[in-house]
């Protein structure tokens, strides 16, 4: 699987402070920072029925939690993806199921993994609905892990989750080699612990090793180019985990990837070069789904390098995203719906400056993280997120990572 490319919004971002918080906010985190030396390695921070449970009462959902995420100085970026992948149920369950089946405590080696499956088994374990918890190891990981988070310049969220889920899917494809090296080690099923893997009947083995990060996130594309000539089409796979899609001024989503999706005509310099003509041809190029996956990811493009300024910047244009999204004329699969779920937001004027928080739809609720802080929103304020219809505008908060769940028909 091709690694996607780091976003250029992240490199070479001067130092920028955070969007400032409430007093209450604040106080939090100041006393979670505090106890972090009295408690156990996740800090856990809450009395009482939070303002939270009190505004959900009884349609507080049964075994749910809802939990906000200390922020150290500029991890907010961070804080929105972990959010967004937690609601995100199948991979929450198939991570939850990876740390209690097949995570041996004693000999396993602290990586990202075990520090997010840590992360998440905290959170659903907890005896209290709503608080506070530090993940102080798990940052601690990442800047270990990976130099281009360390420091306190402002990050990108969308860099920060493809690093995540490619370097989860490394570890798990690591820990699979080895589990089949090893005899004597195998699942409780007797199966791979951590993905399938198909074999010929030689034991060569025929596909890559699918995770439960591929089942979750992982579609394939098709590219198609049609030589105009002589009309052979060559076509070609790929696989993605999110869709990075260019958007315009006063749009929408479906119009974008209409955009995404159409066909676009090879010529001039750009000419093909056909194998059955043995020649540049002009031809037509264009992408469609093969296989669409669980969890449709999609990335709106908003920060934009500007040719004449040097520069990236940061695109406030009006996308209009919709709470569910028909993909039928771009896909092979048939009824292929999805329902919006998670939409992680920037906000600020710049790339290299601002904050993120994410909006979640849980139990037919819609709330707001904003790190430490939980509170429930009405489904109509998503809409305050789609972007100014106007070039200049006091409108910088603008969804930037959609979260979409396959609709599985009856």
């Amino acid at each position: 699987m091709a690694k996607p490319a780091r976003s250029p919004t992240a490199a070479e971002a001067p130092p920028a402070a955070e969007r400032s918080r409430s007093a209450v906010g604040s106080g939090l985190r100041s006393l979670a920072s505090a106890a972090s030396g009295f408690l156990d390695r996740w800090s856990v921070v809450g009395t009482g029925a939070s303002r939270l449970e009190r505004a959900l009462g009884d349609q507080f959902p049964e075994g749910e939690h809802y939990f906000g995420l200390e922020n150290f100085g500029n991890t907010c970026y961070c804080n929105s993806v972990l959010q967004a992948l937690y609601y995100c149920i199948p991979f929450r369950e198939q991570l939850l199921e990876y740390s209690a089946n097949y995570k041996n405590p004693g000999d396993a080696e602290e990586n990202l993994l075990t520090c997010l499956a840590d992360l998440f088994v905290q959170i659903s374990l907890s005896k209290k609905k709503t608080g506070v918890i530090s993940p102080k190891r798990f940052v601690h990981r990442v800047k270990k892990e990976n130099e281009s988070f360390r420091g306190y310049m402002h990050q990108d969220a969308h860099e920060f989750l493809n690093f995540l889920l490619n370097e989860i899917v490394d570890i798990l494809e690591r820990e699979f080699s080895t589990m089949k090296d090893s005899p004597e080690t195998t699942s409780p099923d007797g199966g791979a612990s951590n993905g399938e893997v198909n074999h010929l009947a030689n034991g060569v083995q025929s596909e890559p090793l699918v995770t439960w990060v591929h089942k979750n996130f992982q579609g394939i594309l098709t590219n198609e180019t049609k030589c105009l000539m002589c009309e052979t089409v060559t076509a070609k796979d790929e696989t993605f985990l999110d869709l990075s899609i260019d958007i315009e001024q006063n749009s929408s989503l479906t119009s974008c990837l209409k955009n995404f999706f159409s066909t676009e005509t090879l010529n001039a310099d750009d000419k093909f070069f056909c194998d059955k003509c043995c020649s540049l041809q002009e031809a037509q190029k264009r992408m469609k789904i093969k296989k669409a996956p669980q969890i449709l990811v999609i990335h709106l493009k908003r920060f934009k390098f500007i040719e004449q300024l040097s520069r990236h910047k940061k695109l406030s244009y009006r996308v209009v995203y919709p709470l569910e999204l028909k993909l039928s004329s771009a896909s092979e699969d048939v009824d292929c719906e999805y329902s919006l779920f998670a939409v992680v937001v920037h906000l600020g004027s710049g790339p290299n400056q601002g904050h993120y928080v994410c909006q979640i739809k849980s139990c037919d609720h819609w709330l707001c993280f904003d790190d430490d802080n939980v509170e429930k929103i009405q489904e109509s304020t998503l809409q305050t997120f789609y972007g100014s219809s106007r070039e200049y505008s006091g409108n910088t908060d603008h969804g930037y990572i959609l979260f979409y769940e396959r609709i599985e028909k009856s």
